[in-house]
Order: structure tokens, then C-alpha cells, then sequence
């Protein structure tokens, strides 16, 4: 018999901190159900998103950015079946709503969700530190990404991959997935193979990714996950990305790390280590080891391996853009 993705009932205090530290070793991903965003806001939001991308291809133009991964991604021939909008700094949803002009009650939606959805990951985080034998606020001051996602499925699409397999190049991602189109496939890391991660009314998604493994110091899965095209309908998600501290670099902390448990990567620059997944096309996971202590000598300090690394990313920019705008995950995860 598979193995089922564990579900974590928020509401049962005993034990919850170690039952998440417990998931995301030995899967990487969980749902938990009771989690404080209500109901009608979730169905709120997925509708204010359904209407943003009803919007004229021009408007939606209007969020466009020049960096990878962020921003408005209209479909292409890369990626026919996707297409989506990120508000990439959750703490200033204002100018993205400006840009599309929303009315007064989408705004009020989009920044309620926000809010919503941030304070959960900060729960979160600090249920992560509490496990972890640590105390304090694990996401205070870290960038955040709101990514509203929509799969053009059809029939002739079926059987299709919407998204390739990928693992996020974050800590954590808070996924609402569509309750109606399932599709989001994991693998599981004890068979090595995909199995269904679907959905539950009333949950959330939430995966591990990179950035929480190197926090961790190995000790998370950073699961790996695709989307397939599974049923003939639009599918919406919505994610949140805790991308990483503003002002530091990520390290585990020294309670993690002892002579059983080495050091395993250096400290990490979030934004440094986006930059190396998308020159290295390394979507599951393989960037992270470039980071890994073994691979680069324990005698290297973490700023000769920085400086080291941003020659061999600025070597490579030139054939970084040349690669299209699709569906590289090195660049926008999405679910």
C-alpha cells in the first residue's frame, strides 16, 4: 500500500510542533487542516484570482517584470497550459493592485489574504524552531512571494505535464491548490516514486523546499513535485514563498549541527542561490549541493565560495538569457 502525505490537524496543541518537524523529514510536504484562514476567504481569493487573469492581456501586461520569475507570465509555446501573476514583495500588495487597477473590494481581499496567510507561515516557523529544541521567530523580516497560478487543462491536454518536476528554491512553500483539479504529484522519498498529492477541502498545502533543507542541515526532504494534467478543467492555486532573510544569509543553526550531524552547506545567499539555479537548470535539488561543504572543501570561507560562485554565474549570464520565459522552476516555482 503508498504511503499518504500526512495531515496535521492544527487545533491538537500536544505534539503538533514535533508532528511538522516529523513531516517535513520524512516527506517534505504535509496538509494541515484547522489553520486560522477561514473558508470564505480562501474561496474570496481564488475568485479575485480567477477574475485577474479574465482581465485583458494589455492590463495584465502592466505586471510584467524584468526579472525572471517574477511578476506576470502570459502562456507561450514553452509553457501553452500555464499562466500567472506574483505579488513579490507581500508587504507593498498595493502597487500590484494599482498596476491592474482593482477595485476596492479585490484590494481588500488581496491584503486580508495576505495577512492571513503570512501570519501562518510566521505560526509556522516558530513551530518549526520549537520542534527543532530552538526558540524565537524563524521568518521574522524574510521576503515573502504570492503567486496565483492557472492551468489551461483541456481534453486534449490530458496526461500532459503543466509543471515539471521541480523542488522549490525556497524554505517553505503555503499552497491552497484547487479543490476541484487535482494534479500536484509528489515523490515520495522512500519508493522514489510519484504519488497523488490531492486535495482536501479545507487544507493547505505546504512543501519544503532547498532553502529549508540547508536550514535544516539536511534534516528536511526538499520534496520534489510536478504537475499533470489530470482532469479537463482550469485549475487555480494560489502560493505563498518564504523566500529568504532581507539582510543575512541562511546557515543551520549550531544546535543542529554536531559531530553526528557535520555541517552540511555553507551559509546561502537566497537570492545568490536563485541566480545558480537558473544558470545551472539544477531544478531538483542538485544546485543545493554545489553549496554542500564537501563539494567545495571545508578550508574555503562562505565569502571566497561566494565570490567564487558569482564568477562562475556572471561567466554563464549569457547563456542564461537566452533561455526562455517558461516554465523553469529555477526561476518561478509554482504548484
Amino acid at each position: 500500500m503508498a504511503r499518504k502525505v500526512p495531515v496535521i490537524d492544527m487545533r491538537k496543541v500536544d505534539g503538533f510542533a514535533d508532528n511538522l518537524v516529523k513531516a517535513c523529514e520524512e516527506w517534505g510536504c504535509f496538509r494541515i487542516v484547522n489553520h486560522g484562514v477561514s473558508m470564505d476567504l480562501m474561496t474570496e481569493m481564488k475568485s479575485v484570482a480567477a477574475s485577474l487573469f479574465d482581465l485583458p492581456e494589455e492590463i495584465k501586461k502592466r505586471t510584467v517584470s524584468g526579472e525572471l520569475g517574477m511578476g506576470y507570465v502570459g502562456r507561450n509555446l514553452a509553457g501553452p497550459y500555464f499562466e500567472g501573476f506574483s505579488i513579490d514583495e507581500i508587504s507593498s500588495p498595493n502597487e500590484f493592485c494599482d498596476r491592474l487597477d482593482v477595485s476596492t473590494h479585490q484590494r481588500e481581499i488581496i491584503c486580508k489574504y495576505i495577512q492571513s496567510i503570512r501570519d501562518l507561515a510566521g505560526l509556522l516557523g516558530r513551530m518549526l524552531m520549537e520542534g527543532s529544541g530552538l526558540t524565537g521567530d524563524l521568518f521574522e523580516g524574510w521576503c515573502c512571494q504570492l503567486r496565483m497560478n492557472k492551468y489551461y487543462f483541456e481534453s486534449e491536454s490530458l496526461g500532459s505535464t503543466g509543471v515539471s518536476e521541480h523542488s522549490d528554491p525556497t524554505f517553505l512553500t503555503i499552497l491552497q491548490d484547487d479543490e476541484d483539479v487535482n494534479g500536484l504529484q509528489i515523490v515520495d522519498k522512500i519508493s522514489g516514486e510519484f504519488i497523488p498529492f490531492d486535495p482536501i477541502p479545507g487544507t493547505l498545502a505546504i512543501n519544503i523546499g532547498d532553502i529549508g533543507k540547508a536550514w535544516s542541515n539536511g534534516r528536511y526532504c526538499n520534496v520534489k513535485h510536478k504537475v499533470m494534467c489530470t482532469k479537463a478543467n482550469t485549475r487555480y492555486s494560489i502560493a505563498l514563498f518564504m523566500l529568504g532573510p532581507n539582510d543575512k544569509k541562511v546557515e543551520a543553526p549550531s544546535k543542529l549541527v554536531d559531530s553526528e550531524h557535520p555541517r552540511l552547506y555553507v551559509p546561502i545567499d537566497v537570492e545568490e542561490y536563485r541566480r545558480v539555479r537558473l544558470t545551472t537548470r539544477l531544478r531538483t535539488g542538485g544546485a543545493l549541493e554545489l553549496f554542500n561543504t564537501s563539494s567545495i572543501g571545508h578550508s574555503m570561507d562562505s565569502e571566497d565560495y561566494s565570490t567564487e560562485m558569482r564568477h562562475e554565474v556572471a561567466m554563464d549570464s549569457a547563456s542564461a538569457s537566452s533561455i526562455e520565459i517558461n516554465l523553469d522552476h529555477a526561476r518561478k516555482p509554482c504548484h
